[in-house]
């Protein structure tokens, strides 16, 4: 058993160290990374077609004090670039014009870097982050009135707030807009033309991050490694008497301590009862002998989440009821991952794991009548609610379409090779008539990350133990 516990931990090492190596050296982050991307989006828009896109706004927690900031995620995407108060601007190229690429920034201001830390300002921003121009962002709405003449389309986020961080009203982005074609409108008796149309940038986008390119797949594993070993983390120092929050210290030390910046959402560590809750969020009660705790947490490294969900016997032993939802769960789970290939339907995991989940309800009692039934009047739903997984990358719960939505019926859209997806059968068995008390207020979900390959998949997630042997191994090492 000592020696299967070393070779276990040698090939994980092996492959954290691979993994770090290609995100440091061949999938370093570098402005022509960024550059192709604002490329590729540009010769989706017609010639001379202008686009804008403004980070996040910081936002207020209290008195003089922010929220951590944190960039918005497409805009990011497009530049590398953090900082607030910024808005990136691409101009499709037109005949003899060449496209350009527009960045505006907060000006250099050695006072406020004093207090909050260094601004790159336009000069710097333009040659480190590979923009053909580069303003102050006081600029943006005088220069957008002049970019936006004789344009055919603008391409904007409908709908949004402007993250500029000028009106502390919130102002929206539309507002804006409407302001920079106003201005341009006003110029109509000298020949000028505004923009015939607007144009929803976002799918554009959604698109292009649905497929992760080799650098991303490199940051998303190691991401989901760091986030694995503070899964084994918690796992290791559970003990009977815990509070939830005890364990969360645990998963967050180990995302910092591994140079993660910050969890990817607010992490999940519910015990007993509590895991009946899905999104489960006070992490303050204490664990009792006999608990399961399932804990759901996933840390965001350079930009990219993980989310990993495990659920464990706070005293190291999983009861006999808790073995069999455990392992319902685990064989829905599988199904679900033999689904995850290469031009089969997104929503055929689903479909796999209701199937596997709705069998083991009749066969543990939980429910009554015959399995086609139960699928056809969703019964299944009094203990299994949600979806079994989403989109993930920049966002944890990210973006891109589930449906093929130009065919008319909709149907679910094929799976391709870098897409990335969580799969996450649960069950969730709160007390009920006619529900066999031994299962009562025992909430099970396992949850991995899984990248879509050309010859099937990968599970980047494959480092957190999940079977029963392997968990409670593990849980009983000194």
């Amino acid at each position: 058993m000592a020696q299967r516990r070393h070779r276990h931990a040698a090939r994980r090492a092996e492959r954290a160290a691979g993994v770090q190596g290609a995100a440091d050296e061949r999938f370093a982050v570098t402005p022509a990374r960024f550059a192709a991307r604002r490329a590729a989006l540009m010769a989706q828009m017609p010639p001379g077609a202008v686009a804008v896109l403004t980070t996040a706004p910081e936002v207020r927690r209290n008195a003089d004090s922010e929220y951590l900031y944190r960039h918005d995620s497409h805009f990011y995407y497009l530049t590398g670039f953090t900082e607030p108060e910024a808005a990136v601007v691409l101009v499709a190229a037109h005949g003899d014009a060449p496209a350009r690429s527009i960045l505006f920034c907060r000006q250099k201001n050695i006072d406020r870097e004093i207090w909050e830390g260094y601004r790159h300002g336009p000069q710097a921003a333009r040659a480190e982050f590979g923009f053909d121009e580069a303003y102050a962002i006081e600029a943006l709405d005088e220069q957008m009135s002049k970019l936006l003449c004789d344009v055919p389309a603008l391409y904007y986020p409908l709908a949004r707030a402007a993250g500029c961080g000028h009106d502390s009203a919130g102002s929206t982005l539309d507002a804006r807009v409407a302001g920079w074609l106003s201005a341009v409108r006003a110029k109509a008796r000298s020949g000028v033309t505004a923009p015939a149309g607007t144009i929803d940038l976002l799918p554009l986008l959604d698109e292009m991050r649905l497929r992760k390119d080799e650098g991303e797949q490199a940051t998303m594993l190691r991401a989901a490694q760091i986030s694995a070993q503070a899964h084994i983390r918690a796992m290791r120092a559970a003990r009977p008497g815990m509070h939830e929050y005890e364990l969360e210290a645990e998963l967050l030390y180990e995302f910092r301590r591994n140079g993660a910046q910050a969890p990817a959402y607010n992490s999940i560590v519910a015990a007993g009862a509590n895991a009946c809750t899905l999104h489960y969020s006070a992490n303050n009660a204490q664990t009792r002998d006999g608990d399961l705790v399932l804990i759901d947490a996933g840390c965001e490294l350079d930009g990219y989440a993980s989310d990993i969900t495990r659920t464990f016997p706070v005293n190291g032993r999983f009861s006999a009821p808790q073995k069999r939802l455990y392992e319902l769960v685990l064989a829905a789970q599988a199904a679900a991952l033999q689904a995850m290939q290469p031009g089969l339907p997104y929503a055929g995991a689903h479909e796999a794991a209701v199937r596997v989940l709705a069998q083991g309800m009749l066969e543990l009692g939980l429910l009554q009548g015959s399995l086609d039934e139960i699928i056809a009047e969703k019964r299944y739903t009094q203990f299994y609610m949600h979806g079994t997984g989403h989109w993930l990358g920049m966002d944890v719960h990210d973006v891109g379409q589930y449906r093929d939505v130009t065919q008319t019926d909709k149907p679910s859209r094929l799976l391709e090779p870098g897409m990335v997806v969580t799969v996450e059968p649960g069950i969730y068995v709160r007390p009920a008539d006619g529900v066999p008390e031994e299962y009562w207020n025992i909430g099970i979900r396992i949850e991995d990350d899984v990248l879509i390959t050309a010859e099937g998949h990968t599970i980047l997630s494959a480092d957190a133990p999940k079977s029963v042997a392997e968990i409670e191994e593990l849980m009983q090492q000194p």
